[in-house]
């Protein structure tokens, strides 16, 4: 094994084994000699080289914010499901901290070497003088972006944890010198946030072409607005369940959630977003409005004429863009990084083997497109999608009516659900469709642009571009889930158990290996991880601003002090954030009255939430922070009846709920587990509520 030799060493505090006592750290990647640490970091290759590494921890299956069904958690919430793996056991609560779908272990540990990594470059790079000082300051605010980003994925995935010293462990020390006890919540956000402040100091606004996935000035900023609007939260706010409250306490009593309100952290989370705005690097990617165009790529479909955004051109309004290609591009690779305006921070190609690729994979239909055909939809999600016109689908969430966070009127609809198919003669009615939209159900038409780029309905054209023709391989198929038809209910795992597939992260072009070869995408468009764009940022700042419900102004400082945001609940700010999300999606503004009052503003923030970034790794956790979890997560997953035949075309589209997803949600799932190992290494460690210690 190639070793490199260190004098002090920054463990990994808690991840990695601290028996006994080393002079050496593991650097397999790098070296084909024992170097010392001056050697390495007063050499560029060495130290480019040391600095990918620590890229190279956020391509870890477990780190990822957008990735297949393994390794995380976050795509096992009420939106979306895997029906070959996993999501039933983690719906179901069977998970531990040690064995099976114990993954969470995977993400403590990387993220902690990731941090070691970035720690010892941080302590070392100024030493390099083989580069300029510009340079040495740009790389070592890499490293302090990456060491914040390592510790958010914890704090999201486990809650309040260890901050270790940025200066280091050494090993020479004794083991209870070197344990270290959780940090309070508190703690975590304002380090990670003054670490990303720090970090937006030493790093440029913008990156070339070929650095696309190396951290920016707007990288550190967003980050900062993210974790800050966490902070914010209602969970980490004040207002946890008194069971979790109660039980996150340290060894020495203190107690690790804030047990008092504080609305200031909602200004601090605004202010945060209004940094990264003010930045004016970044904003929201559209396509232009087509008049030609053929089945992959259709004549712009006109969105609903509202005497508002449909009379004013892109930003102002939706008249001259194409909202449905507009929010499609931005995922499936049709808009390349350097493209897109949008693209705040991404892993770029850099995402381990359960990529966005993979999920894609699963998401294709089996026959014809050759994928898995098991990653699906909720009923819930589908029913999240407005109509054209801005209204509820009718019978939004309608299952759920009067059930513990369903008694306002705004979150159901109880009007019948649209029935009838749609008709030969009938196509130019729904353009929206597509040529080949006869035979759809018609609660799949007239709904909003980001409902087809997002929703794999029974019917649905599938464009498979990259088909081989002389293959026998046939492109734009309309795919149909009815039991009976090719794609339907099986004795296997490749179906969707609602009924209802995935579009959002498909390319036109993408379709899986003819021969079903095990994660074969090299007939896919290669795809980036959105992990922060500038539609979160906006969303931040009007979720932020909305509960600023006391109306008090807040005068709150910018990253650097430069100047003072004033920050304060009022309408146009509140336009800022959601305008600009509504009229790319092209749909009427909100009323009057849903701006006006915070809780009706609330709801429909949370709704756009859902919407906007499905997908993209959030509604796991924003249903924990806003404390919504124990409300939605144990209701019954719903989606079509995947037992009806084409000839129960009505009853196939009856929702009823899928008794292969049992769902329950109790106080051990509002945090991931910390392992049993991790708990036996360092004593000062303490377990999560509603899990076990070790014996």
């Amino acid at each position: 094994m190639k070793k490199i030799i260190i004098k002090s060493c920054l463990i990994a505090g808690i991840c990695t084994s601290l028996s006994g006592c080393s002079d050496y750290l593991d650097s397999d990647y790098l070296f084909d000699e024992r170097m010392s640490i001056e050697n390495v970091f007063t050499n560029r290759e060495y130290t480019d080289e040391w600095l990918a590494r620590t890229y190279a921890y956020l391509g870890n299956n477990y780190l990822q914010d957008v990735c297949s069904k393994k390794s995380m958690p976050y795509n096992f919430a009420d939106d979306m499901y895997f029906g070959d793996g996993g999501y039933k056991e983690w719906k179901s609560g069977v998970y531990n901290e040690n064995g099976k779908f114990g993954e969470s272990a995977g993400i403590w540990n990387n993220a902690y070497l990731g941090i070691k990594q970035a720690s010892i470059f941080v302590n070392n790079i100024d030493m390099n003088y083989a580069i300029t000082e510009e340079l040495r300051q740009d790389f070592k605010g890499q490293a302090i972006f990456l060491r914040a980003y390592f510790y958010w994925i914890l704090l999201r995935t486990f809650g309040p944890v260890p901050i270790l010293p940025n200066e280091g462990i050494d090993y020479m020390e004794s083991y209870d010198d070197i344990a270290h006890p959780r940090n309070t919540y508190e703690e975590c956000v304002n380090f990670i946030a003054d670490e990303c402040a720090r970090a937006a100091g030493m790093l440029p606004l913008q990156r070339g072409m070929s650095d696309l996935a190396r951290a920016t000035r707007g990288s550190a900023l967003a980050l900062r607005a993210k974790v800050l609007l966490f902070g914010a939260s209602p969970l980490y706010n004040g207002k946890a369940p008194m069971e979790v409250a109660n039980a996150l306490v340290d060894k020495h009593g203190k107690h690790l959630l804030p047990d008092t309100y504080d609305e200031s952290k909602w200004a601090r989370a605004a202010a945060a977003a209004k940094d990264v705005m003010d930045l004016q690097m970044y904003s929201l990617y559209v396509a232009k409005a087509r008049t030609t165009g053929d089945i992959a790529y259709p004549v712009t479909v006109k969105p609903f004429d509202d005497g508002n955004f449909s009379e004013k051109p892109w930003p102002n309004g939706y008249q001259d863009i194409d909202p449905f290609e507009s929010y499609r591009s931005v995922f499936n690779g049709t808009v390349q990084a350097y493209e897109n305006p949008e693209l705040i921070f991404t892993r770029g190609k850099n995402q381990g083997n359960e990529g966005i690729n993979i999920m894609v994979l699963h998401q294709l239909p089996r026959v014809y497109a050759y994928g898995y055909g098991s990653h699906g939809m909720t009923q819930k999600q589908c029913d999240a999608y407005y109509m054209y016109n801005g209204e509820d689908c009718p019978g939004m969430n309608s299952m759920y009516a009067g059930k513990p966070g369903y008694t306002d009127p705004m979150r159901y609809n109880m009007q019948e659900r649209t029935t009838g198919f749609v008709e030969a003669d009938e196509l130019n009615d729904y353009p929206e469709l597509g040529v080949q939209g006869v035979g759809v159900s018609k609660q799949y038409a007239h709904r909003e642009p980001r409902f087809y780029a997002s929703v794999a309905y029974n019917g649905s054209t599938w464009n498979l571009g990259n088909a081989d023709t002389k293959n026998d391989e046939t492109p734009n198929v309309q795919v149909w889930y009815y039991r009976g038809d090719p794609n339907g209910y099986s004795a296997t795992s490749y179906y969707p158990r609602s009924g209802m597939s995935i579009k959002k992260f498909v390319n036109p072009d993408d379709i899986g290996p003819h021969d079903y070869s095990a994660y074969n995408v090299g007939r896919f468009t290669k795809k980036v991880d959105p992990a922060i764009r500038y539609a979160e940022i906006l969303l931040i700042y009007a979720e932020a601003v909305n509960e600023l419900t006391s109306q008090t102004s807040y005068d709150i400082p910018s990253w650097d002090g430069t100047k003072v945001h004033p920050i304060v609940r009022d309408k146009n700010e509140l336009k800022k954030g959601i305008q600009p999300i509504r009229i790319r999606a092209g749909i009427p503004d909100y009323t009057d009255e849903e701006y006006s009052d915070p809780d009706k503003f609330r709801i429909k923030l949370k709704r756009e939430r859902q919407i906007e970034l499905f997908a993209e790794g959030h509604r796991y956790f924003d249903l924990r922070r806003w404390m919504d979890a124990q409300y939605e997560e144990p209701l019954q997953v719903y989606g079509c009846n995947i037992y009806a035949t084409k000839n129960q075309q009505e009853l196939f589209h009856t929702p009823i709920s899928i008794a292969e997803f049992p769902t329950i949600f109790t106080t051990k799932m509002w945090f991931c587990p910390i392992n049993h190992t991790e708990l036996k290494r360092n004593k000062e460690l303490t377990q999560n509520p509603g899990w076990t210690n070790p014996e």
